[in-house]
């Protein structure tokens, strides 16, 4: 496990998310990274444009639901 992937765990593990759902995201990460840049990037923009986070962050994982569930 990379440092990056640790320190993503502890972040998650933090803000109560179940590890069985950390281990999954990790895992999808992996496979398609580029994606979750992208999704990162987008709901940044998002922010920037004055949405809350957690809307922005809704309305891209909606966006990108389709290729998400593919990973899992």
């Amino acid at each position: 496990m990379s440092i990056k992937d640790f320190l993503l765990k502890k972040m998650l593990k933090a803000q109560g998310v179940p590890e069985e759902q950390i281990d999954m995201v990790l895992k999808m990460m992996e496979k398609d990274p580029e994606l979750f840049k992208k999704i990162t990037e987008e709901v940044q923009e998002k922010i920037k444009a004055g949405q809350d986070q957690q809307t922005a962050s809704m309305q891209v994982m909606q966006k990108y639901q389709d290729k998400l569930k593919e990973l899992a």
